[in-house]
């Protein structure tokens, strides 16, 4: 149903965020990876994620920074006796890098350290999981960093940019986040590019 919100940041707790747009404040469960990341009173776009519970059909909306942190959750989700309540849980206790190496390295105990994951449940997450992470990675898919309290729809429209115009992605992605150092997060995407170019790389 939403792919994305955008809007202010009026609110926000290690749990939960509240966005305001068009007028309407929308409430969503965040990890703290997720918190990190967006700052009060700022411009924010977090992916979206409508969850129904299956048993009262009530609906949880949840929100992640990026693209990838979303993709997780619904792996998570997609797992036998994983609710949506212990995949938040794994997001918030482990970063996406580490996440993904417990489930390919079949590190059971980095799992089961998670509060509300026993044995059995972190068997089957690596059960499960393991081959797609495997295929993920064989793939190459990239996974684009971004700097903490910076509009992030600005950062990947820079990245975009940059990388049409020939410059490797980790070149791009050091040289963006020196220019925001600089000049903060405030500064226009036309300049966040010309600026990342003057950088080198």
């Amino acid at each position: 149903m939403f792919a994305y919100i955008t809007g202010k940041l009026t609110y926000r707790t290690p749990t939960v965020a509240v966005i305001e747009s068009g007028g309407i404040g929308y409430q969503l469960r965040i990890s703290l990876q997720t918190y990190e990341r967006i700052q009060e009173g700022q411009y924010c776009k977090l992916y979206t994620y409508l969850h129904t519970n299956s048993n009262d059909f009530s609906q949880t909306l949840f929100g992640f920074a990026t693209l990838e942190e979303k993709k997780l959750f619904s792996l998570l989700i997609s797992v036998s006796g994983v609710g949506a309540g212990i995949a938040l849980n794994i997001l918030s206790s482990l970063s996406a890098q580490e996440i993904r190496q417990a489930i390919a390295k079949e590190e059971v105990h980095v799992l089961q350290a998670i509060k509300g994951i026993g044995a059995k449940t972190a068997q089957r997450i690596i059960l499960e999981l393991k081959d797609k992470v495997l295929k993920e990675e064989a793939s190459g898919v990239e996974k684009t960093e971004l700097v903490a309290g910076v509009n992030p729809q600005l950062q990947e429209e820079a990245l975009a940019a940059l990388m049409v115009m020939g410059v490797a992605k980790p070149a791009a992605e050091k040289s963006i986040a020196a220019v925001l150092r600089k000049f903060g997060s405030n500064i226009s995407l036309e300049e966040l590019i010309r600026q990342a170019l003057k950088a080198g790389f």
